[in-house]
């Protein structure tokens, strides 16, 4: 009778075990890269999340994507067409601890900290997988909400730091006074 009961229950075990399910995570090294349109229609699919915290996506501000807890896996959303070299801003917002978190560089986020991980040609070219993670200061598993877009690249932004209005006319300056010294220096 021991056996038998002990055979049923691994039966029943193995019969109504869960399928597990991997969230595709971003390749390391891509924290902080930033996501830009290739030209045209861009499409957002949600790819899972094992946040415990209920998050949700939004693009350039407050247009909203997914939502972690309410999306099926495999939804899409049409994001609209874009120009190439448009950077889209993507924001987590973490509803359970009301704290947002940015794609792009760590100085957009509050602790400090890129909190997403952008990978370029995921699975087809022109295909950027994105991966958040929703916790302040971490740790971090990058794995709180995963989605991926068409027509776009993933790379680290390198644009250069906006100089002041002044700049170009103190360097201006600068360069003269150099200028006139050297004159000055000449005819001594």
């Amino acid at each position: 009778m021991k056996h038998t009961v002990a055979g049923l229950a691994a039966l029943l075990v193995t019969s109504v075990a869960v399928p597990a399910s991997a969230v595709p995570i971003a390749a390391m090294g891509t924290e902080g890269y930033s996501v830009f349109a290739g030209g045209g229609e861009v499409t957002a699919t949600y790819q899972g999340s094992t946040g415990a915290y209920r998050s949700l996506l939004y693009v350039n501000g407050d247009q909203f994507v997914f939502d972690n807890k309410a999306d099926p896996l495999g939804a899409t959303a049409n994001l609209g067409s874009y120009a190439a070299g448009t950077e889209l801003l993507f924001r987590l917002f973490v509803t359970d601890t009301q704290t947002s978190f940015f794609t792009g560089p760590a100085e957009r986020n509050p602790d400090g900290v890129a909190h997403a991980r952008v990978e370029s040609d995921w699975m087809e070219e022109g295909t950027t997988l994105v991966s958040f993670e929703d916790l302040f200061n971490g740790p971090f598993a990058y794995n709180d909400l995963s989605f991926s877009f068409t027509n776009t690249v993933g790379q680290e932004d390198t644009s250069p730091v906006p100089l002041p209005a002044a700049a170009p006319l103190l360097a201006g300056a600068v360069g003269g006074l150099f200028a006139l010294r050297r004159r000055r220096s000449k005819r001594s």
